[in-house]
């Protein structure tokens, strides 16, 4: 049996047989290599990004009807996020099955988060183009019914700068950048100022006695400007 056929046991048994799913598996490095390929999974991955999401905030909606929108906003990053998709495509043995160039799979491309995450999103597409959202739902939730359990009691007390730094990849954007903007007072009393940037534009300020205190606070007043927090 081939690293595919394993793969796609795993699979609803409406779509197992479908092109589409093919086309889910074929990196671009792969197209780059076989001129008989037509196609990579890239716009499968940006119909399959929506898709996830949706589906995630819908069951995450109708689950925890106490939480409020930041909470429920944060929950759903942490399930959309790239290291999570990656645990998701990791447990239904995607990474194998995928259609890589040599020079990527020769590096460990099969196991990279991004390349794992990329194809997850791209099958989730797949099935659902290949059947309908009923069955992208049978294939999707049970996923997100064990994982959101985890991810809401690691997450109750969480870190600001974590809860933040989680929320803005997850938005595709990169890792919060903390600056020292003044240190002032004497040795036994200090004063820092540190500001909190996201792709070189300021989201918030937060002061303190010490720099991680200040980097915090920058971060819960950046989580409050989100809506993330009260």
């Amino acid at each position: 049996m081939t690293a595919e056929e394993k793969f796609r046991k795993y699979l609803p048994e409406a779509v197992r047989t479908s092109p589409l799913i093919r086309r889910a598996l074929t990196h671009r490095s792969y197209l780059n290599e076989n001129r008989n390929a037509l196609e990579d999974n890239e716009r499968l991955e940006f119909l399959g990004d929506s898709i996830l999401s949706l589906v995630v905030a819908e069951w995450l909606y109708h689950h925890f009807p106490e939480k409020k929108e930041g909470s429920l906003t944060k929950i759903r990053s942490a399930l959309v996020h790239t290291h999570q998709l990656a645990k998701f495509a990791r447990a239904i043995e995607l990474g194998p099955a995928i259609y890589l160039g040599k020079g990527e799979g020769l590096a460990g491309g099969r196991d990279r988060d991004a390349i794992l995450c990329d194809a997850f999103e791209a099958l989730i597409a797949a099935i659902y183009l290949a059947s309908d959202m009923k069955t992208v739902k049978e294939f999707l939730v049970p996923m997100i019914q064990e994982q959101s359990e985890i991810v809401v009691s690691e997450h109750t007390e969480e870190d600001p700068k974590s809860w933040l730094q989680e929320f803005i990849q997850g938005q595709g954007l990169s890792t919060p950048v903390y600056q020292l903007v003044s240190e002032s007072g004497p040795d036994h009393e200090k004063k820092f100022v540190v500001r909190v940037l996201v792709n070189e534009v300021e989201f918030a300020q937060g002061e303190g006695h010490s720099k991680q205190t200040a980097e915090k606070k920058a971060a819960l007043e950046a989580l409050v400007k989100l809506g993330l927090k009260d």
